[in-house]
């Protein structure tokens, strides 16, 4: 099981420990220098690279990359833009700073800078949140403390995941906003949700009339013969309020039950533990 593991003053810290004031900082070749494939940011756009080549062909290189030794060589932790700006411009070298790193700290500093700089598209920010939980054994809590967002944060971006794969590729294009994604996250058919979110990638459909939509498919349910007690409805509007998720409450004649809406393991938890308090 991987090492659980916290960034403590965040991105700045990893740059300045262990580092003398003024040091210089290391020259590699950039054959010697791998992008790390798991990193979070799979998208990388052409035009802000060549943006940023024309500002290092200038300048040159302001900030040294972060690598950290592997295998017969050195794998990039954060810069992976500087790094393809300056293959672009043909350089053999780029200054690095070399740090040792496990796995961990180098999935969180990518996450970090990422979200730092405001790189990362909604589902690779959600996926970065998810490859820390599943395979780092962290919480959502200690993932939110390592990237400086609020539990609630990661929870609803997470929850992004589980739209349809169409949705999704809309959310990494840009076609449509987070706004968009939490809003059809509350379609409970996924053809009419499917539909809406295309219509809303055309431009058709903002935010307040999917949030609308969503609550005309709620009332288009069918309801049971026994009159609907305003005391259920009441219920079930201040659960969602203070458990901070869906809650669904259908009841009959006799008996009825409570629907709680989770994402993953770790978020039952979280809802577990309210409501045992």
């Amino acid at each position: 099981m991987a090492r659980k593991g916290g960034l403590g003053n965040g991105l700045s810290a990893l740059f300045d420990d262990n580092k003398t004031e003024g040091s210089p900082a290391q020259t590699l070749r950039i054959s010697e220098i791998e992008p790390n494939r798991d990193q979070p940011r799979k998208n990388f756009d052409d035009e802000s690279i060549s943006v940023l080549a024309d500002s290092i062909k200038q300048h040159g290189v302001l900030q040294p990359l972060l690598v950290r030794p592997y295998g017969s060589g050195y794998q990039i932790v954060a810069g992976e833009r500087r790094w393809r700006a300056a293959r672009m411009l043909g350089l053999s070298e780029v200054p690095v700073q070399v740090k040792e790193l496990s796995d961990i700290e180098t999935m969180q500093i990518a996450l970090i800078e990422n979200l730092q700089r405001e790189n990362l598209n909604p589902i690779e920010e959600a996926k970065g949140y998810n490859e820390l939980i599943e395979n780092y054994d962290m919480t959502q809590e200690e993932v939110a403390k390592t990237v400086g967002r609020s539990r609630s944060a990661v929870s609803n971006s997470m929850r992004l995941l589980s739209l349809p794969d169409e949705v999704l590729e809309m959310l990494e294009k840009g076609d449509i906003s987070v706004g968009h994604g939490k809003a059809l996250l509350s379609f409970d058919d996924e053809e009419k949700m499917l539909e809406a979110a295309r219509k809303a990638a055309e431009g058709k459909l903002n935010v307040r009339a999917l949030e609308k939509m969503a609550n005309e498919e709620e009332k288009e349910k069918p309801v049971s013969n026994e009159r609907v007690d305003s005391y259920f409805k009441e219920m079930e509007i201040s659960l969602n309020d203070t458990l901070g998720r869906k809650v669904k409450v259908e009841y009959g004649k006799n008996k009825g039950a409570l629907i709680l809406e989770f994402y993953d393991k770790d978020d039952l938890s979280e809802l577990a533990k309210k409501l045992s308090e």
